[in-house]
């Protein structure tokens, strides 16, 4: 299947079936492992809709090190604002929670949400493309680890690509870790 919208929407139904009967734990697990022990800002994600929250690795590491959340900005590159158990968080125009006056980071590692991926790393979202504008403008600033999270089932043979799009270093899930790009 190369039709990326048509893979969108098969992929979030396969997501949609997997959300919360699916122990995500082994995930958690794996995504903190993976992270070690940072000495840069790591950015995370609010989850929406069904995606595989990292909410309690993201309330971890807040205690170890500098954590953000991206901020959308119309369909320019994310901003990264930090993130504390005690800030103040909106909602935006796409109905993520955000954290409000907070300072802007540059983090180094980034926790991705994703309908789909490949073996490759290749990586399915939305489709605006605010991680791969991102991840562009800040591969270019400096080296970046770009992990996806998400189900083991959210895997498929191939993404589609375009000459825009950024590969993912790695994907966790709850059946292991996958090498990427």
């Amino acid at each position: 299947m190369t039709d990326k919208k048509a893979l969108r929407t098969e992929m979030a139904a396969r997501r949609a079936a997997v959300h919360g009967k699916v122990d995500a734990s082994p995930a958690l697990k794996n995504l903190t492992r993976v992270l070690g022990r940072a000495d840069h800002p790591i950015s995370f994600y609010w989850p929406i809709r069904t995606e595989i929250d990292p909410r309690p690795v993201l309330k971890d590491f807040a205690t170890k090190g500098p954590v953000c959340l991206p901020v959308t900005t119309g369909y320019a590159p994310l901003l990264f604002c930090q993130w504390t158990p005690d800030a103040a968080m909106e909602t935006d125009g796409f109905g993520v929670s955000v954290p409000v006056a907070t300072p802007e980071m540059l983090p180094r590692t980034l926790v991705i949400p994703l309908l789909s991926f490949d073996p490759l790393g290749q990586r399915l979202g939305y489709g605006a493309g605010h991680y791969d504008r991102t991840l562009e403008r800040l591969r270019a600033l400096h080296p970046v680890r770009a992990i996806g999270f998400a189900y083991a089932a959210q895997q498929c043979a191939r993404v589609p690509t375009e000459p825009t799009d950024q590969p993912l270093d790695m994907i966790v899930t709850e059946a292991g870790i996958i090498s990427g790009a």
